[in-house]
């Protein structure tokens, strides 16, 4: 599954938040409609039969709530993709990753294996399943997490255990860390914290570039991996360090070097730099320290300035605006514009954006943001990931195209657009930015109500600050206290910010008042969101249909 994801540290994020990112991009010649969904405890399963490779496992009884991101059509499986859990752990999977020769003849991939025959007829071979992977990951990891680092821990062992068919990378954050694990052939794995200070640009290949594998097998303050793999590293001749001093390069180790990573890989990578550090080297021309082809663009770095939800967005829609590279653009030549992969791609299903704001009281800390389709055209929506449904408009999505969810509805409109790309970036621009405006505006609302639960908010400076935000919000139509009655809001909060164990958050997090609003907040969001992508389709409706090559110039009146 081709995909490109960012991690932001919470030392670099605008507002000292934990953020990660994908794009989920389906597979050549393929769309997978997605929705969005909350998974109850009821209806998580106990025992997981994978579509894709019939690994089966027993899971346990005390799964959390979580959101999720899985397709519309469960043909292939589950794919949950993104999410958030009760302990307000977010989880991110998966990149697709590459590797070499080397590792797979070391520890082949684990895949399913047909039957021989018939059961009872001689010679009958039976089946022989295979490992789990990014149609899994998420189902099998989330609900029973409390952390970051217990996630990687999780999926560490059952990687161990069953093995993987594919080479992939995954995010784990919650408020205080950011972790990136990638697997090592079949049942390899090694995975690092991202620091606080920097950012992190994955493409399709194994990314990590520093590892100590001391720490990863003592102490693991920043580094995990699967228990033998010095000894995996050494017996495979795997460490291709020329110096003895010189720090284990997973990259070089265990990544891919191949010419098609020039044009799918690593122009992902150096795009993604080049915005975020605009000052700090040369990007382009023949004098660039880095290029489009570069193997050696840093896995992690400190950005020019700190990174909002909106850079975040801007990079993961890219095609590459500003070079030559652009297929929409007027620089280069017919050549150059269709020479790199681009990261905002025609066939990209969902975008999730989760952001952990330690700030915030546990029952509105975590925040989901959203699109649906190619990036380039559609717009990134705030939802809070902690209630028990989510909006119809994102969840029903079904295979039958409509305008009637978020998802086919950008599929039109992106499909309208590409043929008038110039004549249809503004109404695509106002759309984004009213949509983001709107959302930031909602979540501002929403996180007043919120604190007025044990009036934390109740003095009048306060109150004044929240009847301004409402009265803005509903200004745009949005309302959200819809079905919320204030003079029944007592529960107490308070304390939430604070920090707590682990495994105190899902109580906190279980407050049905707090649930209520966030809900009522998310539907409000919803409601305009589908207004205002409604009034983008008829515009650019209209001028497409302008563009048709059997229009005529004279009146026919």
């Amino acid at each position: 599954m081709a995909c490109t994801t960012i991690l932001v540290g919470k030392d670099v994020s605008y507002d000292g938040s934990t953020i990660i990112a994908r794009n989920e991009d389906s597979a050549n010649g393929e769309f997978n409609p997605k929705r969005f969904l909350i998974v109850k405890p009821s209806e998580q399963p106990r025992h997981y039969r994978s579509v894709i490779s019939h690994v089966e496992l027993d899971l346990p009884d005390d799964p959390l709530q979580y959101s999720a991101v899985p397709n519309a059509d469960a043909k292939e499986g589950i794919w949950g993709e993104a999410g958030v859990n009760e302990a307000n752990v977010a989880m991110s999977a998966t990149e697709t990753l590459t590797t070499n020769e080397r590792v797979r003849g070391a520890d082949p991939m684990v895949e399913l294996t047909a039957a021989k025959g018939a059961a009872g007829e001689l010679g009958y071979e039976p089946e022989v399943p295979g490992g789990i992977g990014e149609e899994d990951f998420l189902t099998i990891v989330l609900p029973y997490v409390t952390t970051a680092r217990e996630g990687v821990a999780r999926l560490g062992s059952l990687l161990e255990q069953y093995g993987t068919y594919e080479m992939n990378g995954v995010a784990f954050s919650d408020a205080s860390e950011i972790w990136w694990l990638e697997t090592v052939g079949g049942h390899h794995w090694i995975a690092k914290r991202v620091p606080d200070e920097a950012y992190v640009t994955m493409p399709n290949q194994l990314g990590i570039d520093e590892f100590d594998l001391d720490d990863a097998l003592g102490d693991q303050e920043d580094h995990m991996c699967s228990a033998d793999l010095a000894e995996f590293i050494e017996a495979n001749h795997l460490d291709l360090s020329v110096e003895s001093t010189t720090p284990f390069n997973p990259r070089d180790a265990f990544g891919s070097h191949s010419d098609s990573d020039h044009v799918y890989n690593t122009p992902r990578a150096w795009f993604m730099q080049r915005f975020l550090n605009p000052y700090d080297e040369v990007w382009d021309g023949p004098d660039a320290d880095h290029s489009p082809q570069s193997d050696d663009i840093p896995w992690a770095r400190q950005p020019d300035r700190k990174v909002t939800i909106e850079d975040v967005k801007y990079v993961l829609s890219s095609h590459y605006q500003g070079t030559p590279y652009d297929p929409y653009g007027k620089l280069g030549d017919e050549h150059t514009r269709h020479m790199y992969r681009t990261i905002g791609i025609n066939r990209q299903s969902q975008l999730a954006v989760i952001q952990i704001r330690p700030y915030q009281p546990q029952t509105n800390r975590a925040i989901q943001w959203m699109a649906y389709g190619s990036n380039p055209f559609n717009a990134l929506v705030p939802f809070y990931a902690n209630v028990d449904t989510t909006p119809d408009y994102l969840a029903d999505t079904t295979t039958r195209v409509t305008s009637e969810n978020f998802y086919w509805e950008n599929r039109i409109i992106a499909a309208l657009c590409n043929s008038a790309f110039a004549e249809t970036s503004n109404a695509i621009e106002r759309y984004q930015e009213k949509i983001g405006g709107i959302g930031h505006r909602m979540v501002t609302a929403t996180d007043e109500q919120v604190a007025r639960l044990d009036g934390v908010a109740a003095d009048s400076a306060a109150d004044e600050s929240y009847e301004a935000d409402a009265e803005t919000a509903e200004s745009d139509d949005i309302d959200v206290t819809d079905d919320i009655d204030d003079s029944e809001v007592t529960d107490d909060i308070s304390n939430d910010i604070q920090p707590m164990e682990p495994s105190e958050i899902p109580t906190a997090i279980r407050n049905g008042e707090a649930r209520e609003i966030l809900a009522a907040a998310n539907q409000a969001m919803a409601d305009q969101l589908k207004a205002q992508t409604d009034e983008l389709l008829d515009a650019v409706l209209y001028t497409t249909s302008m563009k048709m090559s059997n229009g005529f110039n004279r009146s026919d009146n």
